[in-house]
């Protein structure tokens, strides 16, 4: 690829979609491309660039751009002690606070292929089981399509279950009529809670209300300090007050000035 592709892509990916993409990572992205150079029937990434960049090309390609350059790692119950937390303390809190009756809206934010959301309706469902009168909703949003398409269908291969404890997976996961193929399903009482959407944070949270909840985690680390301030000042004034923030352990907000105080490690409470 030539350096002025390069430079071309890495601009627009960063001022599209917030993601850093230096010159370290020109092998990456090459190597990545190259099975939408063949789909596309194209010879060289030069001309992928001027296809990328034309009408159609931003009509119908900058879906799978995205796909392209975004990471998707997760897995149920990822960093453990976020839900440990959820469920002895923050539910708790929320429920005192706010009654029976009222809905507590949760966001996954960067939710990948759903297990984040369906592990949060999993121990929100298991919290409202011994509370009558808690409810809740959760929204998921990816700037990918390709994962949000997965996360819809809520199947995943019985290897990625390993982490989610016995009594959850009895009450909310299906498996698959024909063993062999060693698929599970969520279930409806945890997956009729969640909704999904697609949203680019570069873009305005383009729905209402105010949120009580909201995991963003492992996703900031792609983008460069001052893009990851703005974006968690956006988060808090989507936070009700008293909601609570949570962000990946290789995350900070350290030297930020925003309107949030530490509950926990990479979980902060808004004032």
């Amino acid at each position: 690829m030539d350096t002025r592709i390069f430079e071309r892509f890495s601009e627009f990916i960063k001022s599209e979609l917030g993601i850093k993409m230096p010159a370290s990572k020109k092998t990456l992205l090459e190597a990545r491309l190259q099975k939408r150079l063949r789909e596309l029937c194209l010879s060289t990434h030069e001309e992928y660039c001027e296809y990328l960049f034309s009408p159609q090309g931003m009509e119908d390609e900058l879906v799978n751009l995205v796909d392209v350059v975004t990471t998707n790692t997760t897995d149920f119950f990822r960093e453990p002690k976020h839900f440990e937390l959820l469920a002895a303390k923050v539910l708790p809190d929320l429920f005192a606070r706010r009654g029976p009756g009222r809905k507590v809206n949760v966001w996954s934010a960067g939710c990948s292929s759903g297990e984040e959301p369906y592990t949060l309706s999993m121990v929100l469902c298991e919290y409202a089981r011994h509370n009558p009168g808690f409810l809740f909703s959760i929204l998921a949003t990816d700037i990918s399509t390709q994962v949000l398409r997965h996360a819809v269908k809520a199947i995943y291969p019985e290897t990625k279950i390993g982490p989610i404890p016995q009594e959850f997976r009895k009450n909310y996961l299906l498996r698959s009529k024909d063993r062999a193929r060693n698929l599970v399903r969520i279930g409806p009482e945890a997956r009729n809670h969640v909704r999904f959407r697609r949203l680019n944070f570069m873009e305005e949270f383009s729905f209402d209300g105010q949120l009580d909840v909201i995991f963003c985690r492992n996703v900031v680390i792609y983008f460069d300090r001052a893009t990851q301030e703005r974006l968690f000042m956006r988060f808090c004034r989507k936070l009700a007050v008293g909601g609570y923030l949570f962000i990946g352990h290789s995350e900070s907000l350290a030297g930020m000035n925003l309107p949030l105080e530490p509950v926990a490690p990479t979980v902060y409470k808004r004032i």
